[in-house]
């Protein structure tokens, strides 16, 4: 009778752990044990002892199943709502995503802060956006994944982000502070890949750096040579390396990817390369505003090469 019970038992707490397994599963937040076996970052009580954690008093169990419960709880409360902001910043629905994420703007979590960040700036670029309140958000971004920084350094987002909004403010700073920031841009955007050589946009934004300090005018290299002893170059050769990763890793993600390929071969004077990848840009399927903009710019390049 007594080893029915315990059988049961057993059963039970291992069908829990399985359905808590399918639900964290589907989010990537798992880790492996010393059995070689994945499991929930978080488990319930009754699992926890399936994973060697010292056997508890009856009082104790109860208050360590209460907070491992709530932790649960918190853990699937955020998978959600980040799969929603994933949901919604691919639906281009950008002022719900700054709506959903701004309730965080306090939090602790990166993964709050940075997508935060990305979505203040993305709607700073909405058309029509009126030039004060354009320039708030582009500092706000830039606050936002300053914090995302600070919490976790091990972010390869937050480093994009950061990159990408330092630039930005560049914008209402000047050359020379543009221009200044430039080498902090180039690190950060390093450390991203270091972190997560698979993340496409890393790699391209790494390129359109390589590719604008390529392609510098005069003045602003002037400029670059009173701020630097050595100031900060590239080529177009060193540009076409990370555009081409990019699109290695994941190919078609990004329409201004194509259409980058095919403007640094065009400097590299390699016209049929370029003829090849402006053609990609001209026919990838237009979503978004920019995709729009990508099209017309590879259809008077195609025109230019006759």
């Amino acid at each position: 009778m007594a080893g029915r019970i315990v059988a049961r038992c057993v059963s039970r707490t291992f069908l829990e752990y399985a359905s808590c397994a399918r639900v964290i599963r589907g989010t990537k937040r798992h880790f492996r044990t010393t059995l070689g076996g994945t499991v929930p970052a978080l488990t319930s009580g009754r699992a926890a002892f399936f994973l060697g954690i010292p056997t508890l008093t009856f009082l104790g169990f109860k208050a360590y199943h209460r907070v491992q419960s709530s932790a649960v709880v918190c853990a699937l409360e955020k998978a959600e709502l980040l799969e929603q902001a994933d949901y919604l910043y691919s639906c281009a629905e950008t002022e719900k995503l700054y709506q959903l994420l701004l309730q965080f703007k306090d939090s602790d979590d990166a993964e709050f802060l940075w997508r935060l960040a990305r979505a203040s700036r993305d709607l700073s670029l909405l058309p029509n956006m009126e030039g004060e309140r354009k320039k708030q958000l582009t500092f706000e971004a830039f606050e936002y994944a300053t914090k995302a920084l600070e919490k976790d350094e091990m972010c390869f987002a937050a480093h994009k982000w950061y990159a990408v909004c330092l630039s930005d403010i560049g914008d209402y700073e000047g050359v020379k502070v543009k221009i200044g920031n430039s080498r902090i841009i180039r690190e950060h955007l390093e450390k991203a890949i270091k972190l997560n050589p698979k993340d496409a946009t890393s790699l391209h934004i790494l390129g359109y750096w390589c590719f604008a300090f390529a392609e510098l005018p005069w003045y602003q290299r002037k400029v670059a040579a009173v701020i630097f002893a050595s100031p900060p170059t590239s080529t177009y050769e060193e540009a076409l390396e990370f555009f081409l990763k990019a699109e290695e890793v994941d190919p078609n993600f990004y329409s201004k990817n194509l259409l980058m390929l095919g403007k640094t071969y065009l400097a590299m004077k390699d016209q049929q390369k370029a003829l090849l990848w402006l053609t990609k840009a001209k026919e990838y399927p237009a979503h978004t505003l920019e995709d729009k903009e990508v099209h017309k710019e590879a259809v008077d390049l195609l025109k230019k090469l006759g």
